[in-house]
């Protein structure tokens, strides 16, 4: 199945529903496919550790302050 097709199958539900079964079991269980990785390379994923919990802050709008539960933005 083309890459187009397999994007109109998961944005057209439509499209999706008149699939063939074999055209169904082509598509990928997630429309982004399948990414693993190893717990080594999670660790290096940036922001995968925080100092505190998040409460929700907008780095857009807190670029200086970027608060945690510890210190928390002001203005978010």
């Amino acid at each position: 199945m083309s890459l187009d097709k397999i994007i109109r199958a998961w944005e057209d539900p439509e499209y999706r529903s008149s699939l063939s079964a074999a055209d169904l079991a082509a598509l990928p269980e997630s429309p982004a496919g399948g990414i693993e990785l190893t717990d080594a390379e999670l660790g290096t994923v940036i922001g995968a550790a925080q100092s505190g919990a998040s409460v929700g802050c907008n780095t857009k709008t807190c670029a200086t302050t970027r608060g945690n539960s510890v210190n928390p933005c002001g203005s978010c």
